[in-house]
């Protein structure tokens, strides 16, 4: 595995798209920077690599599922239900890794539930996990009674809160799950599988490749993804809730798109995706810093979900004409051939 994950990272190049994303992000650095209280102090940065780890693995499972030409709106009340049972096992006295095993086998028990119903009965990914997430939401509700579950060893706050020299512990965890995740979408069977099934799914069932095994694997690295970001949240706020980064659902689908995936499935980089999470991420810590209302900051994360849709549709328009025009061209010129 070691010699693959180093050829995966010497051969890192960035297209065209990406390294346009990475010129926004240094712009925005530089911009708030020069204009943003406090963005480059100490307390800033170490507090955007806390958090964006949470929302990026989050992102990452769901890159997966869109890759496919899925979705998993559950993805965040699997998350909170996962955290929920790692609290439970806490506060009962269990230690540190039987308590993550707990929280292991609820997110996915629930990933189970969604990858076996879309996988093998061919619902609408949409419809289903729009009825999971309901279903998740209250039984994290009926676990709780709307309130938190805190009271954790502190063992567990280092995995959220320590760090390793200037690094935090989740900002290394989040690098190694992007690199692996890379590595598995690029280097293995799976992967293949996960690109053809989003670009052709009809085609995938004929080349042979076990399409409903690839979905229910997409849908479980989802959940398991979810699970990290339990881990992390929960040790951070030294606590469980409901609503903990319930934000992240369309923060996450917006940074994917805004990535490179493509929302009909069929594409989409590692790369790409951590680009769009921290550029939303220092967006986020910017408007907070500028001391705008919440409220408003939903408000332009939704409007630039709103906008990177739009413009991917209008770029898969051009080209379908571009194939067009050229299907055209080649046609009449076999014609003229033949004349």
């Amino acid at each position: 595995m070691k010699p693959i994950v180093l050829k995966s990272l010497a051969a890192i190049k960035l297209t065209g798209y990406e390294k346009i994303l990475l010129g926004v992000f240094a712009c925005l650095f530089a911009l708030f920077s020069l204009t943003a209280p406090n963005f480059l102090s100490s307390v800033n940065l170490q507090s955007m690599m806390v958090q964006m780890p949470e929302f990026g693995l989050i992102a990452l499972g769901l890159m997966v599922v869109v890759m496919t030409a899925g979705i998993d709106l559950s993805v965040t009340y699997l998350a909170a239900l996962s955290g929920i049972a790692i609290a439970w096992a806490l506060v009962q006295g269990w230690p540190v890794p039987l308590a993550l095993a707990a929280g292991a086998g609820a997110a996915l028990l629930c990933g189970s539930f969604n990858a076996l119903l879309i996988a093998g009965t061919g619902v609408s990914p949409i419809v289903l996990t729009l009825g999971s997430m309901i279903l998740f939401e209250g039984i994290a509700l009926r676990l709780t009674k709307g309130g938190s579950i805190s009271g954790f060893p502190e063992s567990y706050y280092l995995i959220g809160g320590g760090h390793i020299g200037p690094i935090p512990v989740p900002m290394l965890i989040f690098a190694v799950v992007a690199v692996l995740t890379a590595v598995l979408l690029n280097r293995t069977a799976w992967g293949r599988g996960v690109f053809m099934i989003g670009s052709n799914p009809t085609a995938s069932k004929f080349s042979g490749i076990p399409v409903r095994s690839v979905l229910i694997r997409v849908y479980l690295f989802s959940a398991f993804m979810a699970f990290l970001a339990a881990i992390i949240m929960t040790s951070r706020y030294n606590s469980a809730k409901v609503d903990y980064g319930s934000s992240y659902l369309m923060q996450g689908l917006a940074a994917v798109v805004l990535g490179g995936t493509s929302i009909t499935g069929g594409s989409g980089t590692v790369k790409g995706t951590v680009i769009g999470v921290a550029i939303f991420q220092i967006l986020s810590s910017a408007l907070n810093l500028y001391s705008i209302s919440p409220h408003i900051v939903n408000v332009l994360m939704g409007g630039i979900l709103i906008a990177v849709l739009l413009v991917d549709y209008l770029v898969k328009m051009r080209q379908r004409a571009a194939r067009l025009r050229k299907a055209k061209g080649s046609q009449a010129s076999s014609g003229g051939n033949a004349g």
